[in-house]
């Protein structure tokens, strides 16, 4: 299933970021640290240039301790990037960040110009709660669920010198990578109204099948671990009664129930991705894309 989520604020929001990057000194980039890879925006490293970049991996405390790790590794690596880990049990953490921004933008230090930083970030991933962490007040719309910051706003952190660019939450019109849309969808920054939730849930109960089965049998008390997704879902519902005329399985209930419990945490610490996993998918996509370009050429030269 191809997923395209892309209200029209979003399209709005990606136009006024290229407007005002002129005149940005930092990037503060607000990743899913249970999505990093997924939660980023393919957008900004076309015209980010030599900007320094921060990527936040917020909600480190609903992901897995190791991959989290791995993720700020490999990102490090990275020219002009620098990671930080958050949650919102821990605020200081959070605050950490107008020091950083200051260290990677040096020139700006005894300066009387506040350092210009723009932040942004998918829908729902908490980047106006670190927002109004930063200012020590609610300025910024939170909710627990996607698209509810619609307008640019500019927050002046003046014990800090920091002025910071506010956009709404930012998705991209064409998920080119197909797991990265299910992976999106799973941890909730696309509306379900927009998505298959039972086709969503075939591919959460996969991966956790191959990665997590431990904590899934915990979790809904079962001796074996099942084979197939469709094993585990059926499985779930039978023991949540989730169940039509017949004892047949609801699949889309028992579905709901797997991704509720998963983007609340209470699956456990779990990751949905590695940098390992990432790459593979990168050259996977990049044929893809090559494959469509080539049918796009040829049919421009049957047409001609």
């Amino acid at each position: 299933m191809q997923i395209q989520w892309y209200p029209g604020h979003m399209h709005k929001a990606s136009k006024e970021l290229k407007q005002i990057l002129p005149s940005i000194d930092l990037i503060i980039e607000v990743l899913d640290a249970r999505i990093p890879f997924s939660s980023q925006n393919p957008m900004l490293a076309s015209i980010r240039g030599d900007k320094p970049c921060i990527k936040i991996l917020n909600k480190d405390d609903l992901a897995d301790e190791k991959t989290t790790q791995q993720w700020q590794d490999y990102l490090d690596q990275q020219k002009g990037i620098k990671t930080l880990a958050v949650n919102m049990s821990h605020p200081d953490r959070i605050k950490q960040l107008t020091a950083l921004c200051h260290k990677m933008v040096v020139d700006k230090k005894e300066s009387d110009r506040p350092l210009n930083a723009v932040i942004m970030g998918i829908p729902n991933v908490g980047k106006s709660t670190i927002i109004n962490i930063l200012a020590g007040r609610a300025i910024a719309k939170t909710g627990n669920e996607p698209a509810v910051t619609k307008g640019q706003q500019r927050i002046a952190l003046k014990s800090h010198n920091i002025l910071l660019f506010d956009t709404p939450g930012m998705l991209w019109g064409n998920i080119e990578n197909r797991n990265s849309g299910y992976r999106l969808a799973a941890t909730g920054a696309i509306k379900d109204t927009a998505i298959d939730i039972d086709d969503i849930g075939f591919f959460t109960a996969d991966y956790l099948i191959q990665t997590y089965p431990q904590m899934i049998m915990e979790r809904y008390q079962l001796e074996n671990t099942p084979r197939t997704e469709l094993e585990l879902l059926e499985a779930l519902g039978r023991k949540r009664g989730c169940l039509r005329s017949g004892g047949v399985v609801d699949l889309v209930k028992a579905s709901k129930i797997l991704l509720t419990e998963l983007r609340a945490g209470i699956l456990g610490k779990i990751t949905l991705e590695t940098p390992k996993i990432m790459e593979q998918e990168l050259k996977q996509t990049a044929i893809i894309i090559a494959k469509k370009e080539a049918k796009k050429s040829a049919k421009k030269i049957g047409k001609k």
